[in-house]
């Protein structure tokens, strides 16, 4: 049987950055005095989104991943589809770290749209393609 090791190497970046993402959330809520819920606090509003939407996405991904690896596929496709998605991940938190890329309107560099933009695509793109992958490969199996 294989062992997913690419999988188990993905979920361990994106543990790290899911832990740190809930720490800023933490940290931020201590500092504001806010228990539950945001407040009116954009930058924590910002803060509780990246972190959550980090974890909408990654269980599944990684599950998907290494279902893709367990069932044999190839270990470049396995590591362009982790590597891309880590990539994505990364740059979505990236562009969630200001208001400008998080809040619609609100003044700032467009690199932080950019990333956040950036970010969701390559998310998308890698589900889907992962998703596609894994459907073609047990249909022709």
């Amino acid at each position: 049987m294989t062992i997913p090791v690419i999988s188990a190497a993905v979920a361990a970046a994106l543990i790290i950055l899911q832990q740190f993402l809930m720490i800023t959330v933490g940290m931020h809520r201590f500092k504001a005095g806010v228990g539950v819920g945001v407040g009116n606090d954009k930058h924590l509003e910002r803060k509780v989104r990246r972190h959550g939407n980090l974890t909408e996405n990654s269980a599944l991904f990684v599950a998907t991943l290494a279902l893709a690896e367990l069932l044999g596929a190839s270990r470049t496709i396995v590591l362009f589809f982790g590597i891309i998605f880590v990539l994505a991940r990364i740059s979505h938190a990236a562009g969630f770290s200001a208001l400008a890329g998080s809040h619609v309107g609100e003044k700032g560099s467009k690199a932080f749209p950019t990333l956040r933009a950036l970010g969701a695509f390559g998310t998308f793109i890698t589900g889907v393609g992962l998703g596609l992958f894994l459907a073609f490969t047990l249909v022709t199996a």
